[in-house]
């Protein structure tokens, strides 16, 4: 972790400035969370949540129809629960998690190709249909290739596995349904200091996993501010 700001290097203090610049969905809750401390002399972590309003609140979002998954049952859930829901405090049904590391060594990785490295982590949880299927982990990492595509986020030795998760549950926990969650962890090498791209296309990429549909053409995400 840096201790003083003197101490951080000019190149990573830029990458910073780029990442708070970033445009992100509203549905995604973007927060600083604790860095690990032995991965690179200098690293930034961030973790999300996609949620949905309690009770389908949420203006226009609630008229679009996910694509998929989490998404789409816990809409399912929000509509059945009716106005009960609707006249709670409750923030809402987590979608999807994950978390974008950056991590800066100004000296270089021969593994890494650069000096820096972007480090991610998704998770959500899928419908039984989509779980199941063959190619749900090619389909996952096609997610990301195409969201650094679209945001036009040069990149290099990408990397990543992805895994499906049965649970099931016994005993007296035996009423609970059997679940099925895709995880992705992936990291690449950005092109230069400037990840501003890299985080908008990891952010498009957790709604995507959460089963929302993409932002209608001609609409634009706004700049989300992060909670310290």
């Amino acid at each position: 972790m840096v201790n003083a700001l003197a101490q951080v290097p000019a190149n990573f203090l830029y990458a910073l400035g780029t990442l708070r610049k970033a445009r992100c969905r509203s549905e995604l809750r973007l927060d600083e969370i604790p860095a690990p401390a032995r991965l690179a002399p200098f690293a930034v972590a961030l973790g999300a949540e996609v949620m949905v309003p309690s009770g389908g609140k949420g203006g226009g979002d609630r008229d679009r129809t996910p694509v998929h998954g989490p998404a789409a049952m816990a809409l399912a859930r929000s509509a059945a629960a009716g106005a009960t829901a609707a006249d709670t405090d409750d923030d809402g049904e987590e979608l999807a998690t994950g978390r974008f590391i950056l991590l800066h060594d100004p000296d270089g990785s021969a593994v890494w190709d650069g000096e820096f490295r972007i480090v991610t982590y998704i998770r959500a949880q899928l419908d039984a249909e989509m779980g199941n299927d063959e190619m749900l982990g090619s389909v996952a990492w096609t997610w990301l290739v195409e969201a650094l595509e679209t945001h036009n986020a040069p990149y290099r030795a990408a990397g990543g596995t992805a895994t499906r998760v049965l649970s099931e549950s016994f005993g007296t926990l035996a009423d609970r349904p059997a679940s099925i969650d895709i995880e992705l962890r992936a990291s690449w090498t950005p092109a230069g200091a400037d990840v501003q791209a890299h985080l908008e296309a990891w952010s498009d990429m957790v709604c995507t996993f959460a089963g929302l549909p993409p932002l209608p053409d001609g609409v634009s995400a706004l700049p989300r501010r992060r909670r310290s």
